[in-house]
């Protein structure tokens, strides 16, 4: 054990001498929060020389064909939703574009500088944005800027229903999305309460196909998250008054008359 790491943790989530010592003879020991695959310090120059042997030969960056290379020796699916993961760490402004400063300092925070440790930390990222609701909302915002093409405002509704059928289910998949309530103080709160439902993901996106939509706003993908995981699994609760985007009201309605019948 690493007696002044886990100290250190301790009074990063307590703050206070007293209640971690409390916590720490009760057992209750926070997790780490950043997956890592070593303990080692990676090294910048293994980082550099990985980063080259991927980037267009006349450019500055990792493009497509650099990813695919990149995804083979990973031995990863380019479409794993895990690598939306890897886009949020690594700072990637564009999909499947990787810029050298992001690819070191993020590889480097993860602790890798080889394809084998990169194929150890792949597992605790899709384990970590499947079950932590925190991280799964940075990884889900993250992703609407960089899958958008540059100088446009929305996502075309093909590429935001494709990402969302991996990130729906996947937060599903290990609580992630789980159903929250607020409480008379206005706080958030676990509740027993069924939410969203898997089937509701497959009726989100044949309403979208439904209704024609071009493009997805940030708003409506941002609210879409709180949506989610704040809706009961009867769309009874739902509050029209609230600053909800037309197309989630639109939704709603189009919901309670598929329950209907």
């Amino acid at each position: 054990m690493d007696s002044y790491r886990d100290a250190k943790r301790y009074l990063d989530k307590f703050k206070r001498v007293d209640v971690a010592v409390d916590a720490f003879y009760s057992g209750d020991l926070p997790p780490a929060s950043t997956p890592k695959s070593n303990s080692h310090q990676p090294s910048t120059s293994k980082l550099h020389s990985l980063f080259d042997k991927y980037k267009d030969s006349d450019g500055e960056d990792i493009t497509a064909e650099g990813t695919i290379k990149f995804c083979t020796d990973l031995d990863v699916d380019p479409e794993d939703v895990v690598l939306l993961a890897v886009a949020y760490e690594l700072k990637s402004k564009r999909m499947a574009e990787w810029n050298k400063k992001g690819w070191t300092e993020g590889w480097k925070e993860l602790g890798c500088d080889s394809i084998a440790a990169m194929k150890t930390v792949l597992p605790k990222l899709k384990d970590k944005l499947a079950k932590d609701k925190a991280y799964f909302r940075k990884v889900y915002l993250h992703t609407f800027d960089f899958a958008r093409a540059e100088g446009q405002r929305s996502l075309p509704i093909e590429s935001a229903q494709a990402l969302w059928s991996l990130l729906i289910p996947h937060g599903l998949s290990g609580g992630a999305l789980a159903h929250t309530q607020k409480d008379g103080d206005g706080d958030i709160s676990m509740s027993g309460e069924e939410g969203w439902k898997e089937e509701y993901t497959d009726w989100w996106l044949e309403f979208l196909t439904e209704k024609k939509l071009k493009g997805v706003s940030k708003d409506t993908w941002s609210m879409f998250l709180d949506f989610m995981t704040t809706i009961d699994a009867k769309f009874e609760k739902y509050d029209t008054e609230e600053a909800w985007p037309s197309t989630i009201d639109d939704f709603v309605e189009w919901a309670r008359e598929r329950l209907r019948n």
